[in-house]
């Protein structure tokens, strides 16, 4: 009985995985985003410690502040605004990010803000 296939399918499934793998391990801040927030995102917001992602889903928005190093527990924040509305915010000591918070926007431009540590940002006025 000939081997050869049985190998090259065991090699593609192998290289297969460790790419998958590998995908995953790039990207870890996106992915505690996506955990929290529904929809898909439409804006980064960087910062020199950390990232806010902004999601939409319908009329909703969501946001999510990610620490670029996550691991020690600080004081990180974020928070959404719709134009015309109260903003919405999430502030604590936290290890790896802040939020998610979501606010209904409709067709409304959104503000987000995000902190961790000493580093913050702010977005002016988006997705309008």
């Amino acid at each position: 009985m000939d081997s050869g296939p049985i190998f090259r399918r065991l090699a593609l499934c192998l290289a297969l995985l460790t790419a998958s793998g590998m995908l995953v391990v790039a990207s870890p801040g996106d992915a505690q985003a996506a955990a929290h927030c529904p929809g898909r995102k439409v804006r980064t917001v960087s910062f020199s410690t950390g990232v806010v992602a902004v999601y939409k889903r319908g009329g909703y928005r969501c946001a999510a502040t990610l620490a670029k190093k996550p691991g020690k527990q600080r004081t990180m924040s974020v928070s959404i605004r719709a134009r015309g509305g109260r903003a919405v915010t999430d502030t604590g000591r936290f290890r790896r990010h802040a939020g998610p918070v979501t606010v209904y926007a409709g067709q409304r431009c959104v503000w987000v803000k995000g902190r961790v540590g000493g580093g913050s940002a702010d977005s002016g006025w988006i997705l309008c």
